[in-house]
């Protein structure tokens, strides 16, 4: 599971961690997995891929917009060039590996600009409302309506409602991924990778859904299938 490098405090101390939210870890733990923190190194070794099962790229900041050719709108922030490089190569040793993948809200992004796609860099722009993100650390309430056929809507059914954070979207769907959910506004919520391999992006947080551990499940399965 990828994590955030930030500003941090405990006791007397205050310094740079690498963090991520124990939800995460409360839901792989339930789940049936055991989560393994991964920080934004500079210079990530892909051979890490060779002692993990599953790979979680988590939510945080926005994707430089320079990783996809643009420049970047005001309302952009929380770029980290070392997170994104990161995250990349751990995608793509991951793909290469055939270790399964889940991209959770930025993970998803990340997914689709490591593949060939682009960002809406402030989506109230385009949808004209902010009900992604209606206020700061206020999760949003979204209906997905799933594609048939796809392994979410297998999953969770035609339509779901998910909690949702998030102020950029898809914008150019990359060309090996598949856009499977969609939101009311046409927002692009869920993507699934072509082909056999379990790689799969949701612009919700599953970390935040209580007691619906489906998606989480599915990943640990998939894990296991790998092992088996």
């Amino acid at each position: 599971m990828t994590t955030y490098l930030v500003p941090a405090r405990h006791g007397v101390w205050e310094h740079e961690a690498a963090l991520l939210p124990r939800t995460y870890l409360d839901v792989v733990v339930r789940a049936g997995g055991t989560p393994l923190l991964l920080p934004p190194l500079p210079e990530v070794d892909p051979d890490v891929l060779g002692v993990l099962d599953g790979l979680v790229l988590s939510g945080g900041g926005d994707v430089d917009p320079a990783r996809y050719g643009a420049e970047p709108h005001p309302q952009t922030g929380g770029t980290s060039a070392v997170r994104d490089a990161a995250e990349e190569t751990l995608l793509r040793a991951a793909l290469a590996a055939d270790v399964p993948v889940l991209g959770v809200c930025r993970g998803m992004q990340v997914m689709n600009v490591a593949l060939g796609g682009t960002l809406v860099q402030h989506l109230p722009d385009v949808v004209g409302h902010e009900g992604h993100r209606p206020e700061p650390a206020t999760f949003g309430r979204t209906c997905v309506r799933l594609a048939d056929g796809s392994l979410l809507g297998g999953l969770l059914g035609e339509q779901t409602d998910v909690a949702c954070y998030h102020h950029q979207a898809v914008g150019e769907l990359a060309p090996d991924l598949v856009p499977v959910g969609r939101a009311e506004d046409g927002t692009v919520e869920a993507v699934e990778l072509r082909g056999p391999r379990y790689a799969v992006g949701v612009q919700w947080h599953p970390e935040q859904t209580g007691e619906d551990l489906r998606l989480f499940r599915s990943l640990v399965a998939a894990a296991s299938a790998v092992l088996a």
